[in-house]
């Protein structure tokens, strides 16, 4: 039997997933964090628009801030639209936060948002990772790992 994927969090609608980091990192720890959006920024995420294939998060003393993620203005906000690459506070409480600074001093991980989704509550949320990077080789053993299962599939198909 197959195993099931775990996803505690409550995904309705996924706006930007950051797919790269699951294979240039090992992610070990995931964490749901709250973002500080403007009203121009909720409404173009609620577009569907929003990317954040190279940000990265930042702790910064008692606080953590999503770095060059980017968010498009949106088409009717006239002059209070927001700045598409600006750095955004996201929330959490001090012990996460304390925890996430430590693994990112102590241990060398790194923080990399995983996905941007709006929960079931309609609030926008984004799954955060601390992660270790992964090597050329282990990189190269992700791919194969990844076509063998792909022809694994595929001789099933064909065959059974």
């Amino acid at each position: 039997m197959a195993k099931l994927p775990i996803n505690p969090f409550d995904k309705q609608k996924t706006v930007a997933e950051n797919r790269r980091a699951r294979f240039d990192y090992f992610v070990e720890d995931r964490f749901e964090t709250g973002i500080a959006l403007t009203g121009t920024e909720v409404k173009a995420l609620r577009q569907g628009e929003g990317s954040i294939a190279e940000s990265y998060a930042h702790v910064e003393g008692e606080e953590v801030w999503l770095i060059n993620s980017h968010i498009p203005e949106y088409s009717h906000g006239n002059r209070l639209n927001h700045e598409p690459r600006r750095p955004r506070k996201l929330l959490l409480k001090r012990r996460e936060i304390a925890k996430l600074h430590g693994a990112v001093t102590r241990q060398g991980l790194t923080l990399v948002p995983l996905s941007i989704y709006f929960n079931g509550t309609g609030r926008a949320k984004v799954e955060l990772a601390l992660a270790r990077g992964k090597k050329v080789h282990d990189k190269r053993e992700t791919v194969k790992e990844r076509d063998w299962k792909r022809e694994q599939q595929r001789l099933l198909r064909h065959n059974g």
